[in-house]
């Protein structure tokens, strides 16, 4: 390391001389990343530049900090290539947000899937996008045979089409 900002300094909690001379990828890579950043870094020596490389810095503290990063080739003035210029982003929080909602959305599906009722879902034309576990049990239609499908055209008998439509409409309003 031979460049380290305020910012990274904030971030990770150790300062330019803690930091200076120091190898990036042995002293605060995880042993996991350590390879894939290597290379990454080595890649950007014979100037081949990556962006928006995703890889997890530790702090001092040995908090985890999610790190996205642009490695850009540092080169002289005749133009060869003489470092590494690595412009990071924390992206810690936007991480920990992606992983709460995919986290709620599993819930949530296996919630529908697993209901003691069943629970079906049409689109803005009617179509099925949603059949619940319990739907398929009490029609005997897999989720697969209804999916895309009119559903009051395929599924509802014919005197209760227009009464269920209407319903649907209302609800689309």
């Amino acid at each position: 390391v031979n460049e380290w900002n305020n910012k990274a300094a904030e971030i990770t909690g150790f300062s330019r001389e803690e930091v200076f001379g120091k190898d990036l990828v042995e002293v605060y890579i995880t042993e996991e990343y350590r390879s894939t950043v290597r290379l990454v870094l080595e890649d950007a020596l014979r100037g081949i530049e990556t962006v928006s490389f995703e890889f997890p810095l530790f702090t001092k503290g040995r908090n985890r900090v999610d790190v996205l990063l642009n490695a850009t080739t540092r080169r002289n003035v005749t133009g060869k290539p003489v470092g590494v210029l690595g412009v990071g982003q924390d992206i810690t929080k936007r991480k920990e947000v992606e992983e709460e909602k995919m986290r709620v959305a599993q819930e949530l599906r296996t919630f529908i899937d697993t209901a003691n009722a069943p629970i079906f879902g049409i689109d803005a034309k009617g179509l099925v996008n949603e059949w619940n576990n319990k739907a398929a049990e009490i029609t005997g239609f897999s989720r697969e045979e209804v999916f895309g499908k009119d559903l009051v055209q395929v599924y509802i008998s014919a005197d209760f089409r227009m009464t269920v439509r209407e319903v649907f409409e209302n609800a689309l309003e």
